[in-house]
């Protein structure tokens, strides 16, 4: 660290400590001014060992009691990366020098679960509505169900979850770890739209080491520097996506897309389907370019996946379903007539009526063909597949219109007992003709 970067800090932390109270506001308004603390302050963070990170540590637990909101949002821009050294320095079992960091985390935990009165809170989250494009869905491929819930919205019937009654903690231990941590990053992203950009990238570099860290990946990485691998949990894990996720639309364009290649990596080794489907998700609807939208106007633009024909344009239900037949069946008496015109000089049309013993039955195709030496008043066998109900217009097979080669072939007599279906496919291959015209379902 240098001498210059470790005089602000200094400085900043006796400044804070003589100021009175009625001059807080315009303090946390001449913060951001200050372009040089920032980044002090990382590099006393990022060092486990350096002296001025319990007092810094202090202070800023001391900005986030304050009940001004920009001090508190001063303190939370810094949040990924004590995440980051605290997992690092967890992992490499040095529990000593984590003491101040823990308790930093900790302690803003314990201030966020509590209202001003000392009571816990209980969040309130509004499930969105499906007529809403997302990074799952477009709105425009569900029909009627996105005007269903369009309708919903405008009559302000609204789901929403309740969460809350989290408990305090007074230490960290390997079971309430990462619920703690994923509450902590619950309240960055809540403020993430008003994070500088230095926060922004943090929050990047915390996400990629924390996903390659002693893993193969680690090794392509320009850092390398060693450390153990880091117990994840995909909550906290679909967390960090949805901080990179902002990133990548507002200025963090290189460094949000590797970090969601990284979560993305590691969600695949560990089998975690939460970060998987929404690492996916961002990943197939982001441009192939970055955005040209000014970093400034901090809005997330949906960029929803391309139209392509992936699901059902409406709901299948039996209205459906009964349509779908009564076009297939249309279909199939259009297709049967023209048929009934292109048929060979050996198919004769028999006349409707001709098999009194099918009469009230329903007849499923249009076209059906005898056997040869089968008559027309004996009734069809069983094993003919396609008759089932009332019969018109059957085709009968002359047999005087064959050829005499075919019907004293063995292979035709054979078949001769056997349904047309089979004296078909028979006839093609000795004769080689029809082939291509007829086609029996």
């Amino acid at each position: 660290m240098l001498g210059s970067e470790r005089g602000v800090v200094e400085e900043w932390l006796s400044e804070f400590k003589s100021l009175p109270e009625t001059h807080i506001p315009s303090y946390a308004g001449s913060l951001h001014l200050k372009k040089s603390l920032v980044p002090a302050l990382y590099r006393v963070i990022q060092d486990p060992d350096n002296e001025l990170l319990e007092p810094v540590c202090h202070q800023l637990f001391e900005l986030y009691r304050s009940s001004e909101d920009r001090l508190r949002r001063f303190t939370l821009q810094f949040l990924p990366e004590l995440v980051w050294v605290y997992l690092r320095v967890t992992a490499s079992r040095d529990r000593q020098s984590n003491g101040c960091i823990e308790a930093l985390l900790l302690g803003i935990y314990n201030l966020e679960i509590v209202d001003k009165d000392g009571n816990s809170k209980i969040l309130s989250f509004t499930i969105p509505s499906l007529s809403k494009p997302s990074v799952y869905h477009e709105p425009s491929s569900l029909g009627s169900i996105a005007l269903t819930e369009s309708a919903l919205c405008q009559h302000d019937l609204i789901r929403v979850v309740y969460s809350g009654l989290h408990p305090q903690r007074e230490t960290f231990t390997a079971q309430n770890r990462f619920e703690v941590l994923c509450f902590l990053m619950l309240c960055y992203n809540s403020a993430v739209v008003y994070m500088p950009l230095s926060s922004y990238q943090s929050v990047c570099r915390m996400s990629s080491r924390l996903c390659v860290c002693g893993f193969p990946r680690q090794q392509q990485k320009l850092w390398r520097e060693q450390s153990n691998r880091v117990l994840l949990d995909p909550e906290f894990m679909v967390q960090m996506l949805t901080a990179v996720y902002h990133a990548i639309y507002n200025g963090e364009w290189e460094m949000g897309r590797e970090a969601l290649e990284d979560i993305l990596y590691r969600a695949q080794l560990e089998l975690y389907s939460q970060p998987l489907l929404l690492a996916n998700a961002m990943k197939n609807s982001l441009p192939e370019s970055a955005p040209d939208e000014p970093r400034g106007r901090k809005v997330l633009q949906v960029e929803v996946t391309p139209t392509i024909s992936r699901i059902s344009i409406s709901a299948i239900t039996t209205a459906s379903i009964r349509r779908h037949r009564w076009k297939r069946e249309g279909k199939s008496e259009v297709k049967a007539q023209k048929l009934q015109g292109n048929l060979p000089s050996w198919i004769q049309v028999g006349e409707r009526g001709r098999h009194p013993e099918h009469r009230g039955l329903r007849r499923r195709f249009p076209l059906d063909v005898y056997p040869p030496n089968l008559s027309p008043t004996r009734p069809l066998p069983l094993a003919f597949p396609q008759l089932e109900g009332d019969f018109s217009d059957v085709p009968i097979l002359a047999t005087s219109a064959l050829p005499q080669s075919i019907l004293t072939h063995p292979v035709f007599e054979t078949l001769s007992h056997l349904p047309f279906y089979y004296q078909t496919n028979a006839i093609f291959h000795l004769t080689g003709k029809w082939k291509s015209r007829l086609f029996w379902v």
